[in-house]
């Protein structure tokens, strides 16, 4: 069975759906000797991760609200 997709011409077609930053999380880290450290965007934490955390045994990452007022969609 072959399978057309639909194409880039069609007005269906789209690849994403804003292209404004969005973030609606913070990220906080907590490591073995109970300090801890809050980011503002998973892209930082990708970034830490890959530059240290690997390295480091016992990290947990805390997925946070950004805005603990805000709840649902705006």
């Amino acid at each position: 069975m072959k399978m057309e997709l639909i194409k880039k011409t069609d007005p269906q077609y789209f690849e994403q759906s804003s292209y404004e930053p969005y973030d609606r999380h913070k990220y906080k880290l907590t490591f073995q000797d109970g300090h801890s450290m809050i980011l503002d965007s998973y892209e930082q934490v990708q970034i830490l991760w890959f530059e240290n955390l690997r390295n480091w045994k016992g990290v947990i990452i805390d997925v946070l609200d950004k805005d603990e007022e805000k709840k649902g969609f705006a």
